[in-house]
């Protein structure tokens, strides 16, 4: 079972306006995270919303984490901002992405293969929680499209 203490809370400095004109910065912290699973069979993650349309959060993979296979069910932009994880495919070939590796999560549709193998495996790699940005959009944009689409 991974280690599902809640994470530290995560600092950022806030540009800003005041009354006066005058710009200023604040560190401030982000709201409190909460637990949860993007997928039938993953461990639990801490999760925190950026946006209310749910279209860009933080994601926590706890130590030990890992998703049985499964499809991404909205295709999205996967940032790493400290830790790592690993993603496998279908077709046997494993990346591990740490700090500043991005990706693009777009295995909607796949066809189940008899051993029951079906868009992707999924773990945190190392001795560090990974920390993600998600980007995804609300709508079927991004749904289908090949590599290349975004160049």
């Amino acid at each position: 079972m991974p280690d599902i203490n809640q994470p530290a809370p995560l600092p950022y400095w806030h540009l800003w306006t005041d009354d006066g004109g005058i710009s200023r910065q604040t560190l401030c912290t982000m709201a409190p995270y909460t637990l949860g699973v993007l997928g039938p069979n993953d461990s639990p993650q801490w999760n925190l919303d950026l946006m209310k349309e749910g279209n860009s959060f933080l994601t926590e993979l706890p130590l030990g984490w890992t998703a049985d296979w499964h499809e991404n069910h909205i295709p999205k932009w996967i940032y790493v901002l400290r830790g790592s994880w690993s993603v496998e495919s279908m077709d046997g070939q494993k990346q591990i992405f740490g700090p500043g590796d991005f990706s693009f999560g777009g295995d909607q549709q796949c066809i189940a293969t008899a051993s029951g193998a079906k868009g992707h495996l999924s773990a945190q790699v190392g001795d560090e929680p990974c920390l993600q940005l998600i980007i995804q959009r609300n709508d079927n944009l991004w749904s289908g499209v090949r590599p290349g689409f975004f160049s």
